[in-house]
């Protein structure tokens, strides 16, 4: 069995890459007023809300559980990508590597956007983190729906 793997998706966005990132790379802070059902709070660990590598920490709910991550965000404005890369909390305890990323390519007035879980289980009991694909879809679809709202 794989202990390492991907998980992805795309999805059609209303929202431009700009705003979308803009939401993520400034503003984090906002992101539970998009998704109040599934982030509950983010605090900043270390650094600011707008400094690349600064880390921060979500407090979510998945599977109606409450979990904890933290996590420090790398940009690559060249590439539209934004990368969570996982540091500490419930995920860690099953995965050794959990990374989500956001790769968005504009489309007409909106985006596509790739979402990709970077993953390596601690063992192979672990199941594929799925629901947390299913979770990242949500918080993606609740933001753009805020981000267009007329």
């Amino acid at each position: 069995m794989f202990l390492k793997g991907n998980l992805e998706t795309v999805m059609e966005l209303k929202s431009s890459p700009e705003k979308f990132f803009n939401i993520w790379k400034t503003q984090a802070y906002h992101i539970p007023n998009h998704t109040p059902d599934i982030i509950h709070a983010v605090d900043m660990h270390e650094g600011d809300w707008e400094t690349e590598g600064s880390i921060k920490i979500w407090r979510y709910s998945v599977d109606g559980k409450q979990e904890v991550f933290k996590e420090k965000v790398v940009v690559d404005e060249e590439k539209n990508t934004l990368a969570l890369i996982g540091l500490e909390g419930d995920l860690m305890t099953r995965y050794k590597v959990f990374n989500p990323i956001f790769h968005l390519t504009p489309k007409g007035d909106g985006s596509l956007a790739r979402l990709i879980i970077e993953y390596e289980k601690l063992d192979e009991n672990i199941p594929v983190p799925d629901k947390y694909m299913d979770l990242m879809k949500s918080v993606t679809t609740d933001i753009d729906a805020n981000l267009t709202k007329a």
